[in-house]
């Protein structure tokens, strides 16, 4: 008689029973790697536990599921963690993660090491960050050092982009950041002072310190860079050197001169006095932090700022901290790779290579990568390719699992979630000229506080405001702001057809307020009474089948069919609209101060000597937020 085949023990070792799965360890922890779908049969027998034991877990955690059912991820890696486990799913079409062996490791930190030797590394330019409040002449400084217009090129004078500039001094090199002083740029301003060897803080010599100051001094501080202080408008009326030192010294960046170690600088961008003394310091200071690197390691930086160029596609400009940059080379930035194309420097010459300390702007991009981010030189196009989809994918993966997280929604919850539906909401898609725009325009909408309107960016992106923006801004009515961008031709016919709106600004401010004034026509206009003037009530004399009473204009004008009230003494008697409106015996449109007229009051007739009757008319006003 054949013996029927027996069923796997619940209790056999997991790595043999599912066979879907897989079990590894690394570092102590125990990782399960399974595709989807995951039954809960095949799970319990993963973890080594009874399949009725895992249905129990579930219904505990407000999840129902049958024994042959599929559960969530998010729930699965839960369930794992619990049980000591590591969960890691291979979805199909994902390459399998490569399995760095230990030998590898230790010849990749060999060649780091080796890169790394004080015989490969060479003398670099300091990278040189200047930050301060918005209108202390920041660029005006530069533009004194570079002997060219960046400031006159600005809107409303405020750089709204950080700009990477090298110039040469005494023989030697140095690259200059400037970054943002509008409260707006936040972002940018910490990500200038994070890549960079020296911070100049910039002080207006008339105004001393103010809020951005500090802030800067504080995003300099907290980047662990060697500070100085230029103290720039000596030549203007009010400037008070010793006020600032006095400044400095309450902020414990003592200078130089009251026995503290910040080098302090008197400079006028203006009249271009104290520059060479300002470059010489910071020779000084390069040669005190001995800034090296080795031009010859694998080339990687950082990404100073991103755009999209109408003729050239998506370009970076980039900071080289090691290696050097070729044309030719691949390159990848988080979820964006590059072969680079050409390369021009701040002068927006044709360059072939970018040493260590280099600013860079790099074309050949596949889409506009993350201002700040970390680039880095791979050995060919497709290992950059594949790096950057990886990285797409695990954005996408990270979305979708955030997304389908299971919620526990309240009572509470749900009614907030209904009002919020309820809720008047700004929809806009904004399109800004580089990367860094995106995120000062975002900060500024995350500023407009309002309870009864709220701002949603359905999209945000680098670039032209093409047709497909105002498709999507049609169907999900919303209106297009464009930020240092204009629109691709045939935009606004269509933007004309469906009813879009764009609105296009230069100034960060500007946006700001029309964003404030778009929100508050959302709203339902208020309501607001003004007084047009009042009569009082001498006698009344019969008229037809009522009484009209006789009045005297004590104040204003009073207007025929205009909204009135009777009041005697305090109390409102009657309230209605002047029907009739008389001057002797003739009826009149209005009456000034000063003149009898008799007036009847809607339907009333009990007016008595000494009433006033108030005319008022209702207009509409633009609701606040």
């Amino acid at each position: 008689m054949p013996v029927p085949p027996q069923r796997p023990s619940s209790f056999a070792a997991p790595a043999q029973v599912a066979s879907s799965a897989t079990i590894t360890e690394e570092g102590g922890v125990k990782i399960i790697h399974l595709k989807p779908p995951i039954i809960v049969r095949d799970f319990a027998t993963t973890l080594g536990m009874k399949p009725f034991k895992l249905i129990s877990e579930l219904m505990e955690a407000g999840i129902f599921a049958s024994i042959n059912q599929s559960i969530d991820e998010a729930v699965a890696a839960k369930v794992a963690e619990k049980h000591g486990f590591l969960l890691e799913i291979k979805h199909r079409g994902e390459a399998a993660v490569p399995q760095v062996s230990k030998k590898e490791k230790e010849q990749k930190q060999a060649k780091t090491a080796a890169e790394d030797e004080e015989k490969n590394l060479t003398e670099r330019p300091p990278v040189v960050c200047i930050l301060g409040h918005v209108d202390h002449g920041k660029t005006s400084l530069l533009d004194a050092i570079r002997k060219a217009n960046v400031a006159g090129g600005e809107a409303g004078g405020i750089t709204q982009h950080i700009g990477a500039y090298q110039i040469e001094h005494n023989s030697r090199k140095i690259t200059f950041l400037d970054t943002p002083g509008h409260a707006a740029f936040n972002k940018m301003r910490a990500r200038g002072a994070s890549c960079t060897d020296v911070a100049i803080l910039v002080v207006a010599a008339d105004d001393g310190f103010m809020p951005q100051t500090d802030e800067a001094l504080k995003h300099a501080q907290g980047a662990a860079v060697t500070t100085m202080v230029a103290v720039n408008k000596m030549d203007v009326k009010g400037a008070n050197l010793e006020r600032v030192k006095q400044q400095m010294q309450e902020r414990n960046i003592a200078p130089e001169d009251w026995g503290g170690e910040t080098v302090t600088v008197p400079v006028s961008a203006l009249k271009g006095t104290g520059l060479s003394d300002l470059l010489d310091m910071i020779l000084l200071q390069a040669d005190v932090l001995e800034l090296k690197a080795n031009p010859k390691a694998e080339a990687s930086g950082v990404v100073i700022e991103s755009q999209v160029d109408v003729g050239r596609g998506p370009l970076a400009t980039l900071l080289v901290q090691r290696g050097t940059i070729k044309v030719g080379d691949a390159v990848v930035c988080g979820a964006q790779w590059c072969k680079v194309r050409a390369m021009f420097n701040d002068k927006g010459e044709n360059i072939k290579e970018a040493p260590p300390s280099y600013p860079v702007r790099v074309i050949g991009w596949s889409g506009a990568p993350e201002s700040g981010a970390q680039f880095k030189v791979v050995k060919n196009a497709r290992e950059a390719e594949n790096l950057a989809e990886e990285e797409q994918m695990l954005i996408k993966k990270t979305a979708t699992t955030a997304a389908s997280a299971p919620k526990n929604i309240s009572v509470d919850q749900l009614f907030a979630d209904i009002a919020a539906n309820q809720a008047k909401v700004l929809k806009l898609i904004i399109k800004t000229d580089v990367f860094g725009s995106t995120e000062a325009v975002r900060h500024v909408l995350d500023g407009i506080k309002s309870t009864k309107v709220s701002v949603e960016v359905v999209s945000t992106d680098v670039g032209l405001v093409t047709k497909n923006d105002v498709l999507m801004a049609g169907t999900g009515g919303a209106v297009v702001i464009g930020f240092n961008t204009k629109l691709e031709p045939g935009v606004s016919p269509l933007a004309k057809h469906h009813g879009v709106r764009i609105d296009t600004f230069g100034i960060i401010y500007e946006l700001a307020d029309k964003v404030k004034e778009m929100m508050a026509d959302l709203l339902e206009p208020d309501l607001k009474e003004v007084k047009l003037g009042a009569a009082e009530v001498r006698a009344t004399f019969p008229l037809a089948k009522g009484f009209v009473a006789g009045c005297l204009v004590t104040e204003g004008k009073i207007t025929r069919n205009a909204h009135a009230r009777l009041r005697r003494k305090k109390d409102i008697v009657a309230e209605g609209r002047i029907d009739t409106l008389k001057r002797f015996k003739d009826d009149a449109n209005e009456v000034r101060a000063g003149l009898e007229c008799g007036i009847k009051l809607g339907d009333f007739n009990g007016y008595d000597a000494g009433d006033v009757i108030e005319v008022y008319e209702v207009q509409k006003v633009r609701a606040s937020l």
